[in-house]
This record gives structure tokens, C-alpha cells and sequence, in this order.
């Protein structure tokens, strides 16, 4: 401390000097110092720097005060409030100063202050703001001096934008004297004073907002410039404050209608157009019955120029003879720098863009009335003009997209359709387009190739017939000597847009001055055009000789092949290049030598050296590997002998290497090697990759165990006799992964198959008995002499070996049968049976003898086995609930492959053993589910109608676990027939039993899948049939439509897109707290509430949250929210649900959100307000904790939500979490725990109901 105020003395010395390059020095040192965190000042030397500061601002020297009024921004966050308030005061007199350049100097320091003061110092930067704002709105008032009210204005919106909520006090007093100014007569005075309002407007109290409003409503039948400065205030006030001003619209709107129609006024027009936009933007709900209006005004002011025609035809033009003389005197009195009507027309096309950005419903209408005017419009004379009706039209391909997006065939779609409205004016967009491509302005042809990278990426295909037209005005910019970079990238990015959108053939008369104009891109000097050249030259490549189907190469295309191939060669030796370019010219390299490696096959050994060179390199080895595995796909054969003997030692040594994106793509490169270059690749080289693989195969990463087992499995086919080598760790490794729970899927079918692979090699040790053993070990080590727990995990079977986890029983099943189907498979169904019958079996290997059975019996008929029946049919009587479940699952296994057989046994068992019938349901729903196989389904076909009404003479059992059973198979039999079936379904909504009706809806759940099905087309006409079950007067009928309707918006929300106006009030209905269905239930002394409603609320909020993902666009926000506060107050279950769905919100729809602030904070506020009763359970305290967690995270999130920093609601409610210890604590652990618990689009995960 005591060398740093020497130091801060020596300084302070120096700053006295009368040179002023001392006292340059000297300041510039004191503010490294200030800059440093570590900076501690005593009070002598805080008072001293600072009063030395405040008297360098009336130096001599120009920069001298510069460097001082920089030290004060520093200087504020290290000294005491005290000092803070010195420098402010006199900053504040020296603003009032007669001295021009000491005002002009203070005030830079009062704006660097105000920017320096801390957030976090509530206290302090209260203070500081309190004690400027009085002086400010004085000198704002009364100050005489234009430039010192300009000052004082500037700084009072900087003030209020950071420090507006700690000035409520201030607040009347600063809008007293603001108001006044809005009719100075400086225009500098008017505009500051509205920008200041807009920062007020956003953080003062409502009675103070609707002065303001009434204020300027009154105002608005003044003068011209009183008008216009009144509608630059509203539109001010709206950007900054939107979420407020909705309720006086309709008092404003008419108004200002009015103004733009005024004659000869185009800068009334543009502000009144602007305002529009900004209504459009911040109030979208209050907006909607003028958007018509605003319309039909935007497209009348687009095309507005009084003052150029453009039906004149250039060539006209030239022919006429005009006298020189007689023009120049006509154009004395007018010149284009009098012409302000381009600000109307980009006025309108500004708030054009807001509209369709805004409004996604009215897609239709705008491509009716909209598309046209802007595709005329794109000749407008003004470049920025041009530039904004360009982003129009390209926002509104891009609120197409999502349509486009979702429809199967964009050529198959009604007429009317948006879609279908775009297709039928591509033509005109092209031909107004490329008259546009042959300007100079570079702006113009960049807006140009957007918009058509934009209508490429929305109709694929759609150019196909225009790219004659296209192509001249891309070489243009291309080649064109006066093309900058900026211009030539996006021509290039284009073309990497257009060529894969586009069949191939419509390029290949343009390639004779496509391809030299690519290759001159290649070799130009700056790497990001070589880097986007080598993209396009890829897809050139292709364009020239695609490969599906693979044909010769046409020899006139044989010198383009050469020339791309010479200009990547430069660009892949190069050493001294940027890495981007590295990895593209490698990428390029290898499509080449994919697509088109025949006829560079004298190449080869100048290219694929420099290949392996690059493997080895640590930056470009990735890149390599996947060029390497496009070569080696490719149906050429390329020629690769003499390199693999070096690229196969490289690729297995990445197999150890921590990089992840590496060992995936080195795992695909390997497998496509050993199955296309089988010959080349020696037991030696099998064999260093052997080495690798253990380690590959873990629960912890399953892609990776997929592929290092389907590698596995093709070096077993190719090299048999190299299997010794898996023996030890990789079989080690394999057998632990088969224990895991994780294993299912693809990962688990991997393993299938090199299971079966490998007992067919004969590999010593591992041959089919060998491995039957090791498989069925684990089973029998987990069990006990006598009577075993489930398998379940809960208690270990000895003090050393963890229980198996019963995913482990089910994995190892699966490979028993494997290997089974390929050797003896009726010898281990006979030891399994004949095991299962002398009753000596642990459940737990009873358990796996079952599971084994059914899944040999799904592959293979085991009718021949006659003890088979009554063996599963015995394990139905078990008293452990996982033998019965598995001998239902292996019975219906066991019938899939014999259905003849089988079939009418179970059919015939369900009508007779009524005990048994909820497992013998299981078993035919197990059947039901063969239909991947299309013969099973033909044998199965003729059954269907038994089936079906034995089914539904079940549909109205009380138990409704059985009913369940039986609407997931009558699901699934209506996905096998849909035509018929679907149609039964529907009849039955006819039936009084509310019962049958649940069950009948519960089916259709099960017919809506996330993928394709045949009867995806009917359920689309008949489902608004099954949705009308939502007026039902049943309660669990009710509650079952809204999980189908759930599941239909999950899955295929193209089912109910269109349904959603007629079904959304009866959703938004069951949202409602109905007290005639909640009740009080007496449980001894005690009285207990019970809400028969609760469960129906929790559906309805689920579908909510569901279509905030699926149809968004769809939904009427604000009605939305109105439902969701009511859920803020619900039951502890729904209020978990609105939480998610208002942090989900805040992230899609913030300006809606921000409209609702106050109103949502209310009751998240109640929440964290409320207190357990001191005598309740642990569990209790447990949920409200977590209740309030989930709150604070809403309050995150609509703290994130642009403007909600101005919320004084939001703001008090956030100091009173803060200045509380225990909500300060969880408030700041949610914060920090916030990306954990998020996903990676930064919203939370819906938690499984």
C-alpha cells in the first residue's frame, strides 16, 4: 500500500509539470494503474487523484483532457462513494461552464461515469444518478443555451437507459421537463428529448405513461413539425416501450392514418410509416385489425416516386433528341438531392418486412397481394431501397420454409396453397432477378443471389428451368474485373446452393464457362474465395459424372476433369496456406479421385503420396480420413495397393487417440477398406487394428462400440482366421457391455451379428459351444442355491459381483438365440425345455431360459418341441411377476413363427382362462407387432376380424391395465388394415360405455407413430372425428383425447395443424380449476382434498407445452398466456409444467412475453413467498424446494427477455430475492446450475409425465 501512494504521488507530481508531454505521461501512467484489478488507493491518495483529474480537464492540452476524462472510467470502480460524488458535482458545474471546450470535456466525463458505474452497486449508482438527474432536468428546463441542453439531454437518456428503475422519484420531474422540448425549435433539442422519453417510457409507473400518451395524443393536430416530431415520440416510444402502448392504438392509429396522406409531405409519410412498424413489432395482438390497412398503405408507398418514370425504355431514351439547354433549365429548380420519397418507399418496405416476419398465418394473402408488387418492385432506382424489398421478399421465403418443410411433395399441393402460389411465380421472380444480376452495384447482385439461394433452399428443383438465365449474370460477377471479394464469395456460395438443388444435366451446357471461371477463383490470392471455389469445384465434380447411377465419363467432359484436378493439386501441395483451404482442397481431392479416379489413374502417384503426408499431420488427418473413406466407397476401384500399407498402421493408431470425430471416422474408413480392398489388406494389418479395439467397446460411448463392432464383424467375414486375435480383451470388453442396461438397438443388433459372424469362423476357443458358455456364465453366477430375488438389481447375489441388471438378461437372450439360429437351435430349445421341467431351475435362469426361447421362437417354427405349450403356459402360474411377464412375451414370440399353429391357441386361451387373460393380451399384442415381416402378415390376415372382436368384447374391463393392453393392439392391428379398421374405431365412439370410448381413442394413440404409415392419409380426415371425444362428458374420455391429441402434435403435428382453431378453445377449457370436481375425503380423523380435475389439467398443460414446439405458429400467443398465468396458480404439478412453458416462451415468443411481465411475476412471486408449515414431512420441504427452484428459473428467463430489465415489477421482486439469504442462495445456484439443466438450444427439457 505505502509503495503504491508513492507511486500515485510520483504521478500526481509529475501532472503538476509545466510540460506537457510530462503530464501526457503521467496521466497515461496513472491509467495503466487504475486498469488494474490489483489497484488498492488510501483516502489521501483517492482525494488527491481525483481532485488532480478534475483539474487536468482544464488543461491546455487538448489530450491531456482527453487521458484524464478516460481515467474517470476506471477511477469511479475504485475510489469511495464520496469521491464518486466530488467528480460528478464538479462535472456537472463545468458543464454549465461559458467555456466551450470545459463543457464539451465534462460532459464526455459525466456519459463516461454513467457508463463505468457499476450494475451491481445498487447503492452507489443510486446515489450518484439521484444527485446528476436534479441538475440535468434544471439544465434541461431552464438552460438557455442549446448546447447545454443538448449535453444535459444526451446524458439524461444515457442515465436513464442504465439507472432508469433507481430514479422513480425523478420521474415526474423528468418528464415535466422533457415534454416542452418536444416543440423547440431546434430539431437536434426534439430528437434528443424523444430519445430520452423512449428510455423514461420504459421503466416509469403507468399513471406517468398515460400522461405521457394523452399528452402526445393531444399534441398530434398541431403545426407540421410538432406533428411529425409527435409521431417520431410514438414511434419512439413503441420501440422502446411496445409491451405498453398497445391499449392506446386505437386512439393513435386513426391519426396517423390520417398524416400519411397528407400532399407534399414525404417525411411525415416515412415517420408515420415507421411508427406503423414498430406497432407491428412490439404489439402484435393490439395491432391485428389494422394490419390490413397497413397493408394495402405499404404497397401503395412502395412503388411511390413522383419523380422518375419508370415505364421509359432506355433504348427510347437514346433515340430522342432533348435540347440540353432547354433541360438544364427546367431541372434549375429541382434536383435529386430535393427527392426524400426513397425514405417513404424504404419506410414501407421495412414495415412490408415487418408484417410478414410477424404475421405467418397470412402466407397466403401475401403471396396473392404482396409477391407480385415486390417482384415489380425489385427495379427500384434507389440502392437501399432495392436492398430492403429484397429482404423482404427473402423473409418471406424464408416463413415458407417451415411450410415447405413439412409437406411430402411440394408439386403436389392445392392450388391455393403458399407453396403452390410461390411455384407459379418463380418465373417472374427469375426474370425480374437477373435483369438486376448485370448491375454494378455489388449490393444489388448480393441481395440477388441471396434471395435465389433462398428460393433454391425452399422449392428444390425450382431454378432447373432458369438456369440459362442465371448463369450470365453469375459469371459476370465472377469474372468481372471490378467484382471485390465480398462479391465474388457470395456468387460462389450461391452456386454451392444452386448445383446439388438442381439436376445435374441442366449444367452441363453452362460447364465450359462455369468450370474456367471456378478454377480462376481457386487460384486467386485470397483463401476464403479458394475455399468456397474448392466447395463448388466438389459439386462440379459430381455434375460431370454422378455416380448413381454409375456411367462412363463423356469424353467432352474429359478437359474440365483435368482442369479442376490440376488447380486442387496446387492448392493440396501447398504447405503455407490457411487450414480451411488445406481441409477443402483435400476434400475436393478425394471427390475427384471418387467420382472421376479412373481417368486420373496416371495421377495417383502424385496425389495420394501427398495423402498420406497429410495423415500424419495432426491438423489435417481428420479431413484425410474422410476423403480416404469417400475414395475407398467408391464404385471405381480406385487403385490404392501401394498406400495402404502405410495408411492402415496410421488409421489404427487413431483408434487410440483421444479425438472422438477421429476414431468415428477412422472406424467407417477401416470397415469400407476391409470390405473393398479385402485383398490388399494383410493378417498383419488386421491385426495392429485388432490391438486397438478393445478399448473401443464401452457402455460410456455406444456409437463407437456400434461401429468398432461392425468393423469386428466385417474383418470376421473377410479375415476368419484372424479371429484369435479378439480373444482376451475385446472378448472381455464385449461381454461387459452385454451386461449393461444401456444396450438395445442398433448397438445390440451390431453385436448380434459379429456374434454370429464369430462362431461361424471356428476360431480355437470361441467356437459355437465355447461361446454359449461364456454368454450363459453370467447367468448362472448371478444365481443362488436357493430361491433368488429378481433380477432386478436390488440386492447383489454375492459380496463381490454386482447383480445383472434385467436389460443384462434380455441382451444376452438375444445372443444365446443368435447363436442358436445359426447352429442347433432345436438341441438348445430341447436343454432349455428339459431344464425348465425338472423344477430345480433359480428363477433368475428360469427367467433367461424363457426370454431365450421366445426369441429363438420369433426367427424360427418351434412347433416340433410338444413340450413347449405347456412349459410357458406353467411359468404363467409363477409367483414372480417377471417369469410371468416373459413367458407372456415368449408365448407370443414363440407363435410368431408358427402363427398357423399358435395363433388360434392364444385366441382360444383368452376366451377360456379368464385368470390369465391380461398376460395372454400381451402375448397377442406380441404377435400384432410381427408386422416388419410382410409374410407373417399375409398368414396373420385372415385372423384379423377374429382378432378384433375378441378385442373388443374386452374393451369395457374395469381394470384398466387390461384395457390398455388392448387398446395398444388394436392400434396396432388398425396399422396393419387401416382401411377397415380405422373405421370400426370410429363407429365405437358411438357407444354409451365410456369405457369402450377410452379404449377406442387410446388405440388411435397408437396409431400415431413418429414415423410414415400407410394410414397417415385417413387418419388426417378421421381424426377431428376422435377429437370431438374432447366435449365428452366423461372425465378419463376427456383426458385420454387430449394424450392422443398430445401424441398427434409430437409425432405428426400435420395431423392437427388445421384442426387447431376448433380444438384449441376445448383445450384451452380443460385448463380451468373446476371446483364442482374437487372433493373431501375423510381418512380417519383427517379430511383429505381430492381433485378429480387434476388429472385432465395436467393433459391439457402437457399439449400446451407441446405445440409451443410443433405449431407455434398456429397458436394466439396471447390467449396462450392468459392460460398459462392461471396454471402459475394451480395445483404443485401443473405449476411445475407452466414454469418450463414460460422459460419456453421467453426464448420463442419474448415480445408477447414482455407484454405479460407483470402479470406472469404475480404469482411466481406468491410461490417463493409461500412457507411449509414447520411440522410437515421432509418430502414436503423437498417439493417446495424444488418448486421454488423451478420458479427462479422462469424469473431467469424472463430476465432474459430484451426490455424485461425495465420491468419495475421484475425488478423489485429481483432486489427482494436478492436482500433475502436463503432466495439469494437458490437464486444463485439456479444461475450457476442453469446450463446444466438446460439443453443445447439454451431452453429446459420437458420432464417425462
Amino acid at each position: 500500500m505505502a509503495n503504491m501512494s508513492f507511486q500515485i504521488a510520483n504521478l500526481l507530481e509529475k501532472m503538476l509539470s509545466t510540460d506537457k508531454d510530462f503530464r501526457f505521461m503521467a496521466t497515461n501512467d496513472l491509467m495503466t494503474e487504475l486498469q488494474k484489478d490489483s489497484i488498492k488507493l488510501d483516502d489521501d491518495s483517492e482525494k488527491k487523484v481525483v481532485k488532480m483529474l478534475l483539474r487536468l480537464l482544464e488543461d491546455q492540452n487538448g489530450e491531456v483532457q482527453n487521458l484524464a476524462v478516460k481515467c474517470l472510467g476506471p477511477l469511479v470502480a475504485k475510489v469511495k462513494e464520496v469521491q464518486v460524488e466530488t467528480i460528478v458535482d464538479t462535472l456537472c458545474t463545468n458543464m454549465m461552464s461559458d467555456k466551450e471546450q470545459l463543457r464539451d470535456i465534462s460532459s464526455i466525463g459525466l456519459k463516461t461515469v454513467i457508463v463505468e458505474l457499476p450494475p451491481s452497486a445498487t447503492t452507489l449508482a443510486a446515489g450518484i444518478s439521484r444527485r446528476i438527474t436534479g441538475r440535468l432536468t434544471n439544465a434541461v428546463a431552464k438552460q438557455e443555451d442549446v448546447s447545454v441542453q443538448l449535453e444535459a439531454l444526451d446524458i439524461l437518456a444515457d442515465l436513464l437507459s442504465r439507472f432508469g428503475t433507481l430514479l422513480v422519484s425523478f420521474h415526474q420531474a423528468i418528464q415535466t421537463s422533457l415534454l416542452p422540448q418536444l416543440v423547440s425549435k431546434r430539431l437536434a433539442v426534439r430528437k434528443r428529448s424523444i430519445m430520452a422519453i423512449g428510455y423514461l417510457v420504459s421503466c416509469c409507473n403507468s399513471v406517468l405513461f398515460e400522461d405521457i400518451m394523452h399528452y402526445l395524443l393531444k399534441g398530434l393536430d398541431g403545426n407540421k413539425d410538432t406533428t411529425r416530431t409527435y409521431i417520431q415520440c410514438i414511434g419512439c416510444i413503441s420501440r422502446q416501450a411496445g409491451h405498453r402502448i398497445g391499449p392506446f392504438l386505437n386512439e393513435f392509429i386513426p391519426q396517423i392514418m390520417k398524416f400519411c396522406n397528407v400532399d407534399d409531405d414525404d417525411e411525415l409519410r416515412e415517420y408515420c410509416i415507421q411508427a406503423f412498424e414498430s406497432f407491428i413489432l412490439k404489439s402484435p395482438k393490439e395491432i391485428t385489425d389494422y394490419v390490413g390497412k397497413i397493408l394495402s398503405l405499404c404497397l401503395k408507398y412502395l412503388s411511390y416516386d413522383p419523380n422518375y418514370n419508370y415505364d421509359e425504355d432506355d433504348e427510347e431514351m437514346e433515340g430522342m433528341d432533348v435540347d440540353d439547354d432547354e433541360d438544364d433549365d427546367v431541372d434549375d429548380d429541382y434536383s435529386d438531392d430535393d427527392d426524400i420519397s426513397w425514405k417513404v418507399r424504404r419506410a414501407a418496405a421495412k414495415c412490408l418486412n415487418a408484417v410478414v416476419t410477424t404475421r405467418h398465418h397470412m402466407l397466403t394473402q401475401l403471396y396473392t397481394d404482396v409477391s407480385p408488387i415486390l417482384i415489380s418492385r425489385f427495379k427500384e432506382r434507389e440502392e437501399n431501397v432495392k436492398s430492403d424489398i429484397f429482404q423482404v421478399y427473402i423473409s418471406l421465403l424464408r416463413q415458407t420454409k417451415h411450410i415447405a418443410s413439412a409437406l411430402p411433395n411440394h408439386k403436389s399441393v392445392s392450388e391455393g396453397h403458399p407453396v403452390a402460389r410461390l411455384r407459379s411465380q418463380v418465373p417472374a421472380i427469375v426474370k425480374s432477378v437477373t435483369r438486376q444480376l448485370r448491375e454494378k452495384s455489388f449490393k444489388t447482385r448480393q441481395s440477388c443471389f441471396s434471395l435465389l439461394a433462398e428460393l433454391t433452399v425452399v422449392l428444390s428443383g425450382c431454378l432447373s428451368d432458369h438456369v440459362s438465365s442465371i448463369i450470365p449474370g453469375v459469371i459476370y460477377s465472377l469474372t468481372d474485373k471490378n467484382s471485390n471479394s465480398t462479391m465474388k464469395i457470395d456468387t460462389l456460395s450461391f452456386l454451392n446452393i444452386l448445383i446439388p438443388n438442381q439436376p445435374g444435366q441442366v449444367f452441363h451446357q453452362h460447364l465450359g464457362v462455369l468450370i474456367p471461371a471456378v478454377v480462376a477463383a481457386v487460384k486467386d490470392s485470397f483463401y476464403k474465395i479458394v475455399s468456397e471455389a474448392l466447395l463448388v469445384s466438389q459439386q462440379l465434380v459430381q455434375v460431370l459424372r454422378p455416380l448413381e447411377p454409375l456411367q462412363p465419363l463423356s469424353p467432352e467432359f474429359s478437359p474440365y476433369v483435368k482442369q479442376l484436378y490440376d488447380c486442387t493439386l496446387i492448392r493440396l501441395r501447398a504447405a503455407d496456406i490457411d487450414q480451411e483451404v488445406k481441409e477443402r482442397a483435400i476434400s475436393c481431392m478425394g471427390r475427384l479421385l471418387c467420382n472421376v479416379g479412373d481417368a486420373l489413374s496416371t495421377e495417383l502417384p502424385v496425389c495420394l503420396p501427398i495423402f498420406i503426408d497429410r495423415l500424419r499431420n495432426e491438423i489435417t488427418r481428420l479431413t484425410v480420413v474422410k476423403a480416404l473413406t469417400l475414395v475407398a466407397s467408391s464404385p471405381l476401384k480406385v487403385e490404392l495397393s501401394s498406400y495402404l500399407t502405410e495408411a492402415v498402421p496410421i488409421l489404427a493408431s487413431f483408434l487410440r487417440k483421444n479425438n472422438r470425430a477421429l476414431k468415428l471416422a477412422t472406424l467407417k474408413c477401416l470397415d469400407v477398406l476391409v470390405w473393398n480392398y479385402s485383398s490388399i489388406i494383410t493378417l498383419g494389418m488386421v491385426s495392429q487394428v485388432l490391438q486397438e479395439c478393445g478399448p473401443l467397446i464401452s457402455e460410456s460411448d455406444l456409437h463407437i462400440s456400434q461401429l468398432t463392432l461392425t468393423l469386428l464383424t466385417s474383418l470376421c467375414k473377410v479375415h476368419p482366421s484372424a479371429m484369435t486375435g479378439v480373444k482376451g480383451d475385446i472378448m472381455a470388453q464385449l461381454f461387459l457391455l452385454m451386461k449393461s442396461p444401456l444396450l438395445q438397438g442398433a448397438v445390440l443388433q451390431s453385436m448380434l451379428e459379429f456374434l454370429y459372424c464369430l462362431s461361424a469362423s471356428n476360431t480355437p476357443g470361441l467356437a459355437f459351444a465355447d461361446l454359449m458358455t461364456l454368454l450363459t456364465q453370467p447367468i448362472h453366477e448371478s444365481a443362488t442355491p436357493t430361491t433368488s430375488p429378481l433380477p432386478s438389481g436390488t440386492q447383489a447375489t454375492s459380496a463381490s459381483r454386482p447383480p445383472l441388471h434385467k436389460q443384462a438378461f434380455h441382451s444376452i437372450a438375444k445372443c444365446v438365440a443368435a447363436l442358436a439360429l445359426a447352429h442347433n437351435a432345436d438341441q438348445v430349445v430341447e436343454e432349455f425345455l428339459a431344464k425348465l421341467n425338472d423344477g430345480r431351475q433359480s428363477e433368475s435362469i428360469q427367467l433367461f431360459f424363457l426370454l431365450s426361447l421366445g426369441e429363438i421362437g420369433r426367427r424360427k417354427d418351434l412347433s416340433s418341441h410338444s413340450q413347449l405349450e405347456p412349459v410357458i403356459l406353467g411359468a404363467f402360474s409363477s409367483p414372480n411377476e417377471d417369469i410371468k411377464t416373459a413367458a407372456s412375451s415368449a408365448l407370443g414370440a414363440v407363435a410368431v413363427g408358427n402363427l398357423t399353429k399358435y395363433l388360434p391357441f392364444v385366441l382360444r386361451e383368452i376366451g377360456s382362462q379368464t385368470r390369465r387373460q391380461y398376460l395372454l393380451l400381451h402375448s397377442l399384442k406380441e404377435i400384432i407387432s410381427c408386422e416388419s415381416n410382410s409374410q407373417l402378415i399375409e398368414t396373420f390376415r385372415p385372423h384379423i376380424t377374429e382378432i378384433w372382436q375378441m378385442l373388443m368384447s374386452h374393451s369395457e374391463c374395469q381394470e384398466e391395465g387390461t384395457r390398455n393392453v388392448v387398446a395398444e393392439c388394436l392400434g396396432k392391428l388398425t396399422l396393419l388394415q387401416p382401411d377397415p379398421l380405422l373405421g370400426y374405431l370410429q363407429d365405437q365412439l358411438g357407444s354409451p360405455s365410456p369405457l369402450t370410448k377410452a379404449t377406442v381413442i387410446t388405440a388411435v394413440k397408437f396409431t400415431i407413430t413418429d414415423q410414415p404409415q400407410a394410414i397417415d392419409e385417413i387418419l388426417t380426415g378421421a381424426i377431428n372425428t376422435f377429437l370431438s371425444c374432447l366435449r365428452d362428458p366423461d372425465l378419463n374420455v376427456r383426458r385420454v383425447a387430449l394424450v392422443m391429441f398430445n401424441s398427434a402434435a409430437h409425432n405428426k403435428p400435420g395431423l392437427i395443424r388445421d384442426l387447431l382453431t376448433s380444438v384449441l378453445p376445448l383445450l384451452y377449457k380443460e385448463t380451468k380449476v373446476r371446483k364442482d370436481l374437487i372433493r373431501e375425503v375423510e381418512m380417519g380423523p383427517f379430511k383429505h382434498t381430492v381433485d378429480d380435475g387434476l388429472d385432465l389439467r395436467k393433459a391439457a398443460f402437457e399439449c400446451m407445452y407441446t405445440l409451443l414446439d410443433s405449431c407455434l405458429d398456429r397458436v394466439d400467443i396471447f390467449e396462450f398466456l392468459n392460460h398459462v398465468e392461471e396454471g402459475l396458480s394451480d395445483h404443485y404439478d401443473v405449476k411445475m409444467l407452466t414454469y418450463l412453458m414460460v422459460v419456453r416462451l421467453a426464448n420463442l415468443s419474448p415480445g408477447p412475453v414482455l407484454q405479460r411481465v407483470e402479470r406472469l411475476v404475480v404469482p411466481i412471486k406468491k410461490t417463493c413467498d409461500t412457507k411449509v408449515r414447520t411440522n410437515s414431512v421432509k418430502q414436503e420441504f423437498e417439493k417446495h424446494d424444488e418448486l421454488k427452484r423451478s420458479a427462479l428459473r422462469a424469473i431467469i428467463a424472463l430476465q432474459g427477455v430484451p426490455g424485461a430489465e425495465k420491468n419495475q415489477q421484475l425488478s423489485d421482486f429481483i432486489s427482494q430475492i436478492k436482500s433475502s439469504h436463503d432466495m439469494s442462495v437458490l437464486y444463485s445456484s439456479v444461475q450457476k446450475d442453469g446450463g446444466s439443466s438446460l439443453s443445447g438450444s439454451g431452453e429446459p427439457r420437458l420432464m417425462e409425465f
